[in-house]
């Protein structure tokens, strides 16, 4: 029986300032059920308000506390350990870590990447780099390889990640999707993996994350998804489904 549902939000819900066709209503007839519905997402250009208000707009019926994003996972994770960070951040994400940043009269004793197109330029690269030379922690808020824009396809942080573990032998840590630990954060303690499902339209951090941290997995054909995705990881999602609003058909009819 499912009894939670995680929502991915970028290309499964909408595409920047566009609702996916049906996905509105969909919304509103699975919220009311009886279910624990969150949304998780790895969006890191812009702060959760900004990302709120964006999808209010859009028509969509969410409350700002049930966004749970990597950002947020991440301002835990430097908070925790008490870090000193350079923040590899788009300006919009930037206030979901005011107070946080390195001052500049120290020195980073960690590089925190996330989806910062202005960031990722020769010189910003190049100081990370030797940050990461000494010693200090490479944290990913994810490592995406692409997302979908109005205008297609565009890179996500995962190459420059990459490219900086590369260049400075480390190794990062990747926070938000598709860690195991970020779902099961999601559900706490009152849902089993076995009773959520995750929708999603990036079949490796949503479907392929999700089914190792043990929910079903529902693959969206919308966003990013390109043909054949279903047939890229063992299992295979546990179902592929055209939009949003197939996968919310097929779960109000196993509840």
């Amino acid at each position: 029986m499912i009894r939670a549902v995680l929502i991915d939000l970028s290309g499964t819900l909408h595409i920047e300032n566009q609702a996916i066709p049906g996905c509105v209503d969909a919304l509103r007839r699975l919220k009311e059920k009886d279910l624990y519905v969150k949304f998780v997402t790895n969006t890191t250009k812009e702060s959760r308000r900004v990302l709120f208000e964006r999808l209010q707009s859009l028509g969509f019926d969410i409350k700002k506390e049930d966004i749970l994003s990597s950002l947020t996972a991440a301002k835990n994770l430097i908070l925790d350990r008490k870090l000193k960070p350079m923040l590899m951040l788009d300006p919009a994400a930037l206030e979901d870590f005011e107070g946080l940043a390195c001052s500049p009269a120290e020195m980073p004793n960690a590089v925190v990447v996330g989806l910062a197109p202005s960031e990722f330029h020769y010189d910003k690269l190049n100081e990370a780099f030797r940050y990461l030379q000494n010693g200090a922690q490479l944290i990913a808020i994810h490592a995406g390889k692409y997302y979908k824009r109005s205008d297609g396809l565009a890179l996500g942080p995962g190459c420059f990640v990459k490219g900086l573990e590369y260049s400075a032998q480390c190794t990062a840590e990747v926070v938000g999707k598709p860690n195991k630990s970020f779902f099961l954060s999601v559900l706490g303690d009152s849902y089993k993996p076995e009773e959520a499902v995750m929708i999603g339209d990036d079949v490796s951090d949503d479907i392929q994350g999700a089914m190792a941290a043990g929910l079903s997995g529902y693959l969206v054909q919308t966003g990013k998804y390109k043909t054949g995705d279903e047939t890229k990881i063992s299992p295979n999602p546990t179902a592929t489904v055209p939009s949003f609003v197939e996968a919310v058909e097929k779960i109000i009819r196993q509840i």
